[in-house]
């Protein structure tokens, strides 16, 4: 379904894929921050945020029966990068709960802003559903 692109003289990265090849039916996730339903910030706290924006893309590719294991990319866009690297062993934790042992090719960006009051991260993603999955919209 999907191989990982790993030069050979490269060290392992941990947490994520240098590259993903996949093929199928590609899925854009629109940037998801840590806010619920009602379209309000679930906590102050980063790592709360990051798991209900992790959560959010989930629930989006569930719309088009997708799952975590087909997610090729993520952006994250953090308005404080030492905020996220201190947080890693608790974001680790929250990634792999949510996502699990599924590494797809990331990047992270340090951003002044969120257009959202109080949002301290915003991921997009991108999934690739392999052609023999169910189609399209029958789930939603």
């Amino acid at each position: 379904m999907h191989r990982t692109l790993q030069p050979a003289s490269w060290p392992r990265p941990r947490g994520y894929a240098n590259g993903v090849s996949a093929r199928g039916r590609t899925i854009h996730v629109a940037g998801q921050i840590g806010w619920d339903a009602n379209e309000q910030l679930v906590s102050t706290d980063f790592v709360a945020q990051a798991r209900q924006a992790l959560h959010n893309i989930l629930a989006v590719l569930a719309c088009d029966h997708a799952g975590p294991e087909h997610l090729v990319r993520l952006t994250w866009y953090v308005t404080d990068r030492e905020a996220y690297r201190a947080s890693g062993a608790a974001l680790g934790e929250a990634y792999r709960d949510i996502i699990g042992r599924h590494y797809p090719a990331m990047s992270a960006v340090q951003v002044c802003a969120l257009m959202e009051a109080g949002a301290l991260v915003e991921i997009e993603a991108t999934a690739i559903v392999p052609d023999d999955a169910p189609p399209a919209g029958e789930l939603a």
